[in-house]
């Protein structure tokens, strides 16, 4: 069971400004001491390329660096597991985690956003960050912060995973959202306690709360004209007879025509990345999408747009 984020370009989360003031405060020359192109944690199906950069009196600083959707779980949905991995097993005498910054490599095209990420931690225990917040870092930001060059590529040592079997046909539908399985976010506990309870989802049908929350990012916009939207492109692209791989570029050609909020841009996006669509699962109720299908049921949204994975036969 996944973060609505699992393996596609990060939703901005609500903003959360990392000054230059900040960044100088933590900012000291450092070497590079730790250069694993393949680190791993027991358990945890992912993979990525870890810069750890140390200096005496400092704060290490680790970089990870991933390729999208083909080393397992990814950076953000791994955020809090694969900092105190590497908090535990590379620098276990330092009282906080190291900063962490991720990078994770889009081969689609220009739609992908690839830059530097700083995480913050809101708190945890000892080797257990918790409460990841992200913002933009540029390369240049980064490294006045480790006063050392950083590789922004998973360079030669990188080693792919194995060829797997052809890969079920993808197929985005309308799905409604009462039929959804009972969300459990894992992160805004504040927001979004755990799980929908029928009783809760009666009383959105009557009292439906369409406005924009500053909460969080799920709850930072009117998810009804998203779904409305996102309805309307589906129809479209069945008519004109568009790849799901180019569904998430159509949306947003048209979340332009219509006039859509950056919010709401973004968030009709992520129902049409193949990555980071909302998808049903028979096995664990979702791959994808609990903290968007709890924001949806909140608003009493009727219908959504899910993608299938439809193996040939």
């Amino acid at each position: 069971m996944t973060d609505d984020l699992h393996a596609g370009p990060a939703p901005e989360p609500a903003p959360r400004p990392h000054g230059p003031d900040e960044l100088s405060a933590l900012a000291a020359p450092r070497r590079l001491s730790v250069d694993d192109h393949m680190f791993t944690v027991p358990g945890l199906p992912g993979t990525f390329r870890l810069q750890l950069f140390t200096a005496d009196g400092t704060r290490p600083v680790a970089v990870a660096t991933q390729v999208a959707g083909a080393e397992g779980t990814s950076l953000m949905n791994g955020a809090e597991t694969f900092a105190g991995a590497v908090w535990e097993r590379h620098c276990p005498e330092q009282d906080q985690p190291p900063v962490w910054v991720e990078r994770q490599l889009w081969p689609q095209g220009p739609l992908e956003e690839t830059c530097f990420r700083r995480v913050v931690f809101d708190g945890g225990d000892r080797y257990r960050p918790r409460g990841p917040k992200w913002s933009v870092i540029t390369h240049e930001q980064l490294q006045d912060l480790v006063g050392a060059q950083v590789a922004e590529e998973r360079d030669a040592g990188y080693v792919p995973r194995a060829a797997e079997p052809p890969k079920p046909r993808l197929v985005f539908a309308e799905f409604a959202v009462a039929r959804l399985a009972r969300p459990r976010p894992f992160r805004e506990p504040a927001c979004m306690p755990a799980g929908v309870p029928w009783w809760r989802r009666l009383l959105r049908q009557v009292l439906p709360r369409r406005g924009a929350r500053s909460c969080c990012w799920y709850h930072g916009g009117d998810w009804h004209r998203v779904n409305a939207m996102a309805i309307e492109v589906l129809g479209r692209a069945r008519a004109q007879g568009v790849d799901p791989d180019g569904m998430e570029e159509f949306a947003t050609a048209y979340a332009t025509t219509a006039g859509a909020t950056g919010w709401e841009t973004q968030a009709l996006a992520t129902l049409f990345n193949v990555a980071n669509a909302i998808q049903p699962s028979r096995g664990t109720g979702y791959i994808n999408g609990q903290h968007r299908a709890q924001a949806m049921l909140e608003a009493d949204v009727r219908l959504t747009v899910v993608l299938h994975h439809v193996d040939e036969t």
